[in-house]
């Protein structure tokens, strides 16, 4: 008997055409067990939302009966992760998998990754395909397990939280996270202390670019980082990882301004790995060469991100 996947999708109910193509990937998958999709409004009120997805919901009522869809209230904290907590304490499934309310699941995402966690995993995830404008990059991990020196030493954006599929009741999203900001990469790195993680080499999962709630708040991203290398101070031990983490602060801080904050962390960064190209980066931004909004553009365009 395949295992139960409870699908919870935050929103704040602003994107619905986004939420819409979210929801129906979702249940389109063909997946033979149970899914159980929450729909977890942050801000505005449920019914608003249930309208939204209404259209997609309805014509699979008769049709589907392994699916069941609510639209619930974010019972918890504000924010992302008290709204997937909120998701998770709301299930009595098997497995939970998360779905960002503008990122869309590929066909075969569910049962690929189900296959992976067969053998006694607890936690899986896949590579993406990022949508930016009208370009398509997909970025892989190289590899089928992903461990603990793997996301020290780098964020690996393909570990994404529209990937995440794990054991119920074996993790929640912190709701200490500053903004939101680093509970996915928070929750990837505390899985990956348990046992490795799972991952299903192929784009399973089209994450969009460029229409983040977070991709210009940049105190909220100095916060999330310095959150981070708190709770995990084995961030600072590898010179790779540190540098990158760093060179991000860096950059942030330019965005900002802040001149000199920013230099103090570029050369935290050019210590800890003098190749690291996010310090001359953040130094040109601080020095008004180039807008850090021209640098995301640039880097999004080819699938990378700061």
């Amino acid at each position: 008997m395949s295992a139960s996947i409870g699908v919870v999708i935050p929103t704040r109910g602003n994107r619905p055409e986004q939420l819409r193509a979210a929801t129906k990937a979702a249940l389109d998958q063909a997946y033979p067990g149970t899914i159980d999709l929450v729909i977890v409004v942050d801000g505005v009120s449920p019914e608003k939302v249930a309208e939204q997805v209404a259209d997609v919901i309805a014509p699979r009522d008769a049709t589907a009966g392994h699916h069941r869809v609510r639209v619930l209230p974010n019972r918890l904290s504000p924010g992302l992760p008290g709204a997937r907590n909120t998701g998770i304490a709301a299930c009595d499934t098997d497995l939970i998998a998360f779905c960002d309310d503008d990122d869309m699941w590929l066909p075969g995402k569910l049962a690929a990754q189900v296959r992976r966690l067969e053998p006694g995993a607890e936690f899986a995830s896949c590579a993406i395909e990022i949508a930016y404008g009208s370009r398509r990059v997909p970025r892989l991990a190289g590899t089928d397990r992903v461990t603990k020196a793997d996301l020290i030493r780098s964020r690996m954006v393909m570990v994404h939280s529209s990937t995440f599929l794990f054991r119920r009741g074996a993790l929640w999203a912190d709701e200490s996270a500053p903004g939101g900001q680093n509970e996915d990469w928070d929750l990837a790195l505390r899985a990956a202390k348990r046992q490795p993680i799972v991952h299903v080499d192929r784009p399973l999962v089209r994450v969009a670019w460029g229409a983040s709630h977070y991709v210009a708040r940049w105190a909220d991203r100095i916060a999330g980082l310095e959150w981070m290398l708190a709770r995990h101070p084995e961030l600072a031990v590898d010179p790779r990882g540190a540098a990158r983490i760093y060179g991000q602060l860096a950059f942030h801080n330019a965005a900002l301004g802040r001149r000199r904050e920013a230099g103090r962390w570029a050369l935290r960064t050019f210590a800890a790995r003098i190749g690291e190209p996010r310090a001359p980066i953040a130094l040109a931004v601080a020095a008004g060469l180039i807008p850090a909004s021209a640098v995301l553009t640039l880097l999004h365009h080819r699938g990378h991100g700061i």
